[in-house]
């Protein structure tokens, strides 16, 4: 076998483990007393590459916030008797009947911001954007609305399976209200109690009915298509001047006002000898005075913006201190699995000791994407744009690399014998064997003998690094403990 670092991977029934690799590796499980279906659920679940999305839609107040903590079996996603309450984008991975998927919470109409019918047109392009399957949330008690009708019609519009959930149905007499929502010609109304867990379970049996078991866009195929990078950042920072520099004409609105881009606007750019999709994400804050909603409506388009790219370009304002928002944008990213470049925009107004000051700020408030690319360049003058096409590449090609299981547990027998994990409770954990069962972004699955804690496995992330590079992209680790067995074992 091929023992070189590549980068990409064919689909396979092993995940990206070819079959002779495979075999190795499951022999290697069996002599270290590892239940096979264990080892074979830890290769599924890590080489799974993204999740399905269901997108939960539903107009203000109808509880759409209650019925994703139903769904992912805990509190997260906020909740108040008040419409319009979840800020940010938030999204959750679930569980049901043995499959995984991912659940947005698109909670947060603010209708005295926008106006109704642009919050419910935000909400549904949400969905279209990222969604494979929606739910949409409606009031039994209430009935369908007005509001409800014009969801319906952005929803056929987008094309994407729905299941209709008749939300706060406590009870056998609110049977009849749910049965009323047959009216919107979705299908069957599912009578829910997402408060009290009723009726949730037939629900998601449908959900699963209609999600796919991988997504429909397959990221990175051989198909020839151009790749695709999320320019993201928060509002004003020049997302919009940098796309039109890169494109070298003026393609996107630009306005000194923040959030001046109302729609996402996917453009074919030739840059450094090749054609990129960009997708400018520059927020919807156009003839808005009340700025919190309008943030919450810019971090839906960032969200989509992401789950359609391949590579995140997180621009950020090097003139000003960074900002909590900033941490958070590349957090989005990195959650989502991407590919990433910072870039530092407006560097050629820096004075020396703002450059002094910036570098501080990087290495304190950055440190956990330390390795992650960097530019600084100017989307005014152009200064050091040709920059940006070698660091997108160099992140692509770290996030497509894949480590033999060979070579990679000859590094982790290394690591082990010159850097043993801590002594706890009189016993020190230590790693058997691994293997990498996915890229796009790398994906490592780790057999220990006991719990690893969580600072030898950011040690065993960054080795990882050194001796691999892995440069521009995050790296999942998740470890399975070996379960108690006899003295013999």
């Amino acid at each position: 076998m091929n023992d070189q670092i590549h980068s990409g991977g064919s689909d396979h029934e092993h995940g990206e483990l070819g079959d002779a690799e495979y075999a190795e590796f499951m022999e290697l499980a069996a002599q270290e007393g590892f239940d096979p279906e264990e080892v074979e659920g830890a290769l599924g679940e890590a080489g799974h590459g993204p999740l399905p999305v269901l997108a939960v839609v539903g107009r203000p107040n109808v509880g759409k916030s209650t019925l994703v903590n139903r769904i992912i079996g805990r509190r997260e996603a906020v909740v108040q008797d008040k419409p319009g309450v979840t800020r940010d984008r938030v999204s959750y991975e679930a569980e049901w009947a043995g499959r995984r998927f991912k659940v947005v919470d698109t909670g947060g109409w603010e209708q005295d911001v926008l106006g109704l019918d642009a919050s419910v047109a935000a909400q549904a392009e949400y969905a279209i954007e990222t969604a494979d399957a929606v739910v949409f949330v409606v009031d039994a008690t209430v009935g369908a609305t007005d509001t409800d009708e014009a969801v319906v019609k952005l929803l056929r519009r987008a094309g994407k399976p729905v299941v209709l959930c008749a939300n706060k149905v406590d009870g056998q007499s609110g049977e009849a209200d749910a049965t009323a929502l047959w009216s919107l010609g979705l299908g069957e109304p599912y009578p829910v109690s997402s408060l009290h867990g009723r009726g949730t379970g037939d629900m998601l049996d449908a959900v699963l009915e209609a999600l796919p078991d991988a997504p429909a866009q397959k990221f990175g195929t051989a198909l020839g298509g151009p790749r695709r990078i999320a320019l993201i950042g928060r509002p004003n920072v020049g997302k919009s001047s940098l796309l039109n520099k890169v494109a070298g004409e003026d393609r996107v609105v630009v306005n000194e006002q923040a959030g001046t881009t109302r729609d996402p606007v996917d453009e074919l750019i030739k840059l450094g000898g090749i054609t990129w999709k960009f997708i400018d994400t520059a927020g919807i804050r156009r003839r808005v005075h009340l700025q919190e909603g309008a943030d919450y409506y810019a971090s839906l388009r960032t969200a989509a913006a992401v789950e359609k790219a391949e590579v995140a370009v997180v621009l950020i304002d090097s003139s000003e201190s960074i900002s909590v928002q900033d941490q958070r944008i590349i957090t989005m990213a990195v959650d989502a699995g991407r590919a990433l470049v910072v870039a530092f925009n407006k560097w050629d107004t820096l004075d020396e000791e703002r450059r002094y000051y910036l570098e501080r700020e990087i290495e304190t408030e950055l440190a956990q994407i330390a390795w992650a690319p960097r530019v600084n360049v100017s989307a005014l003058t152009g200064r050091h744009m040709e920059k940006l096409v070698p660091a997108i590449e160099t992140a692509i090609e770290g996030w497509e690399t894949r480590v033999p299981t060979g070579r990679l547990n000859a590094f982790l027998g290394e690591i082990v014998a010159s850097h043993p994990h801590p002594i706890r409770g009189g016993k020190q954990p230590r790693i058997l064997f691994g293997t990498q069962a996915g890229t796009k972004p790398p994906r490592f699955v780790l057999f220990a003998s006991g719990f690893l804690e969580h600072g030898y496995r950011r040690f065993v992330e960054r080795r990882l690094r050194e001796e691999f590079g892995f440069e521009g992209t995050p790296i999942h680790i998740s470890v399975r403990v070996r379960e108690k067995r006899g003295r013999n074992k």
